[in-house]
């Protein structure tokens, strides 16, 4: 197989077995670092989605069938392709999404972890039996595969939500249709290819580009899909809930969020900077459980800015294949002006500005979308900063004295995805982890997505899990037997 640094082949959809060539025009994906184009992508629309739907159909049943250990074999071997081309899928995230190839390196192998671990699992979507209520009664309860499932993907991990998403459902026994965000198709198509290699029988593993409301409108009518998966705005979110009415189509939502890194007197100050540094700039802030907003008790404030600052002030932005950058561009304009609006609301309301809160420009910056690294004190809670989700390389501090009225404050949002805590108190540790009103939270860590654990969200940053046992059983459905002898 050619290196799938060849972005030039990487212009096709994946239907039925066969790479297809653009018939409707194409989709210009542009490297957000320059500013240039990176390589193109078939305008796909309805026909598209409804053939790939339909090769779905058709290969269900045959994977279905299949043993869990048969189809733990392709998707190993899908891992193991993962992995003998992680650099390849490292320079194609570089080229469309910009981060640092070390992180990009990172997300190709993680990728393949995903693959490999649900391999293993969908060996064990263990059934029940109950004691039955007469003599002459059994009852068996078993799971099966839900059918078709649609998988929409966001751009900021265009490789991991792939994985993360596709491998459950495959392991589940469930055929699928892949829908990359137009911003990032470039590493679903190659995910597609070495898939192809990994020798997936026809139609169990489809992907379609293109219009987005199309093709999502196909997904959500067609009787065929039984499951759609998304990750994105809680905007599109709550548009699948109102479309997925009409056949009760099954969900799984991850949607947006608001996340609080809260750090008490009794923290590891130097565990909790480095660990707040890792996730508020990981992917130059572009992370769904990313940090919104950090909130330090009064008493260390000043010692903690001061360590923050040290350590942001070395970040290196640049481009993403250039030596020790850590920072990379956001995605677009939009995203640059979106963030650069939110800081300056927070400005002109008072919070001050300790470094950056500007676009970086110039001839390392080029027509790239680079925003500086920023970091605002003075922040107020009722400020946009604080409530609306940044996706920006921007760390908002807070001072807080009282833990009753912080938690108060961090559980009134619409959101509840993630938190991050840092206590040596092994009381507040509970309290906290138990009283937060999110799906995650991590204690002396701003670390989450593992394969073998459930990462999700409650309130209006969704439903549903991906990860662990929970992620499988998110494909499946709980059938009832009852048997009178």
């Amino acid at each position: 197989m050619a290196l799938l640094t060849n972005l030039e082949e990487l212009n096709a959809c994946y239907i039925d077995g066969r790479f297809m060539s653009p018939t409707g025009g194409v989709i210009e994906v542009w490297n957000p670092a320059t500013g240039k184009i990176a390589g193109y992508v078939p305008n796909g629309g309805v026909s598209e989605a409804r053939a790939a739907v339909a090769a779905a159909h058709a290969a269900f049943p045959g994977w279905a069938r299949m043993l869990p250990a048969e189809r733990a074999g392709y998707l190993k071997r899908w891992a193991q392709l993962m992995l003998e081309h992680a650099d390849d899928l490292a320079h194609i995230l570089v080229a469309e999404q910009g981060k640092p190839f070390a992180e990009a390196y990172e997300e190709a192998e993680g990728s393949a972890l995903f693959a490999e671990w649900y391999a293993e699992e969908g060996k064990r979507a263990y059934g029940e039996t109950v004691p039955p209520s007469a003599p002459n009664k059994r009852i068996l309860v078993i799971r099966q595969p839900v059918g078709v499932a649609a998988l929409i993907t966001p751009w900021n991990y265009p490789a991991t939500m792939i994985a993360r998403k596709a491998a459950p459902a495959l392991a589940a026994g469930c055929t699928i249709v892949i829908k990359p965000s137009s911003l990032t198709p470039l590493t679903a198509v190659a995910l597609a290819r070495l898939a192809h290699e990994a020798g997936f029988p026809a139609g169990v593993i489809n992907l379609v580009t293109g219009r987005a409301s199309e093709i999502g409108d196909e997904f959500m009518a067609n009787p065929h899909v039984k499951k759609v998966s998304f990750t994105g705005s809680t905007e599109v979110g709550k548009q699948l809930i109102r479309a997925s009415a009409d056949q009760v189509k099954r969900l799984s939502l991850e949607l947006g969020g608001n996340a609080p890194f809260i750090v008490f007197p009794d923290a590891d100050l130097d565990l909790a900077v480095a660990a707040a540094v890792g996730n508020k700039f990981e992917n130059c802030g572009q992370m769904c459980n990313g940090i919104n907003v950090i909130y330090v008790h009064e008493e260390i404030m000043e010692a903690f800015t001061d360590r923050l600052m040290d350590r942001v002030n070395q970040l290196k932005v640049g481009h993403g294949d250039e030596p020790d950058v850590k920072l990379g561009p956001v995605i677009d304009t939009r995203s640059l002006d979106n963030i650069h609006a939110l800081v300056t609301d927070a400005v002109q309301s008072g919070a001050r500005l300790l470094t950056g809160g500007h676009r970086l420009t110039g001839d390392a910056y080029g027509a790239g979308s680079f925003y500086a690294p920023t970091v605002l004190a003075g922040v107020e809670p009722d400020m946009k900063l604080a409530n609306e989700e940044i996706f920006g390389p921007v760390a908002p501090l807070i001072p807080f004295n009282d833990e009753t009225e912080l938690l108060s404050r961090v559980n009134d949002t619409p959101y509840g995805l993630a938190a991050y805590v840092f206590t040596r108190d092994v009381r507040r540790v509970f309290e906290m982890s138990e009283r937060l009103e999110v799906g995650m939270v991590a204690v002396n860590s701003a670390s989450l997505s593992v394969p073998q654990a459930p990462f999700g969200g409650i309130k209006q940053s969704g439903n549903g899990r991906e990860g662990g046992h929970f992620g499988l059983e998110e494909f499946m459905n709980v059938k009832y037997i009852s048997i009178t002898l």
